[in-house]
């Protein structure tokens, strides 16, 4: 469920006076989603977005936003924001911050395949590899030291083997220095239901609204720990190879990121799981809505990256 704000036709038609997008024929709530609302809208012309956000400021829209559009402008398959009469990509509605972009064709997938896996890593090595060209900046504000200070409060709210798995794993990882890896514009939160596919055909990423700057690495690593694991979290190698090849045609990944990979992939699984456990664990705001994913599914797949020892075919012959 993704319609935590309702909005009405007359609101919704005082908010298209800002648009060249033609007359309301139709909208619906889309229920799908996590963290913001969201309808489809059909005009007189053409088929659009909109979503409220729920959790996200004005502040943090220019960046994001921006972003997306780059990325289009460039040829990526993103949903091009569109342009408000005031010239800004978004604005307010039912007093929330909000965006209204053209609708991509396609859907999620529930289970990627091989094929699907290849045409992400395509996408995700070009953006990188388009970073430089992008002069925005925005901070990654769940990066190292978010990580160690989240740790330190979860710590004694774990049952205790969880709690050696999370003292090891910090003590572990504090052994790498990764901010020297090479740094561009990053998705941060590439899961496989932020992408829409017609078929085998990549359509469209969505959801820019955790995008900031950070090591290009790192992005890569969330994207194979979702897209190419069995059902049990554990890597498919099938998948993995796929994704990993198609990428390098994109962006060769240097010596240093090919050192760091295992390392890597155990810092964006512990990502996951400690804002996993942190919307669990630590109370919100009345006014925060937040649907709750199990946190075992990435204290498995950390479980997993630790045993790890060999690299990927691909990424030996590169």
């Amino acid at each position: 469920m993704s319609v935590y704000t309702e909005v009405s036709t007359d609101q919704l038609n005082e908010f298209l006076t800002h648009y060249s997008v033609g007359e309301l024929v139709d909208y619906r709530g889309i229920e799908a989603g996590v963290e913001n609302t969201n309808y489809f809208v059909t005009t007189t012309k053409g088929q659009f977005v909109l979503t409220l956000f729920e959790n996200i400021g004005f502040e943090e829209l220019p960046f994001c936003l921006g972003l997306t559009a780059f990325l289009s402008e460039h040829g990526l398959a993103t949903a091009h924001p569109v342009m408000r009469d005031d010239h800004h990509y978004y604005g307010e509605l039912c007093g929330k911050a909000c965006t209204f972009v053209e609708r991509l064709q396609g859907k999620a997938v529930k289970h990627p395949s091989v094929e699907q896996c290849a045409q992400i890593g395509h996408f995700v090595g070009r953006m990188h590899q388009l970073s430089p060209h992008f002069s925005e900046d925005r901070i990654d504000n769940r990066w190292t030291e978010w990580r160690n200070q989240t740790a330190t409060e979860l710590h004694p709210l774990l049952p205790e083997q969880q709690q050696a798995l999370l003292s090891n794993e910090i003590e572990y990882q504090q052994q790498f220095d990764l901010d020297g890896l090479p740094k561009g514009v990053i998705h941060a939160d590439l899961f496989h239901d932020n992408a829409l596919f017609d078929g085998q055909k990549l359509t469209g990423v969505i959801d820019f609204y955790n995008a900031c700057r950070g090591p290009m690495l790192y992005d890569l690593a969330i994207v194979v720990n979702d897209w190419c694991i069995h059902t049990d979290g554990t890597l498919d190698a099938c998948k993995l190879e796929a994704l990993l090849n198609a990428y390098q045609q994109e962006r060769k990944l240097t010596e240093a990121e090919i050192a760091h990979w295992s390392i890597m992939l155990r810092v964006a699984a512990m990502r996951f799981w400690l804002s996993r456990l942190v919307s669990i664990h630590e109370p919100q705001d009345e006014d925060v809505l937040v649907n709750h994913k199990d946190p075992d599914e990435f204290k498995h797949i950390l479980q997993d990256r630790q045993s790890l020892n060999e690299l990927p075919v691909a990424l030996k012959s590169a």
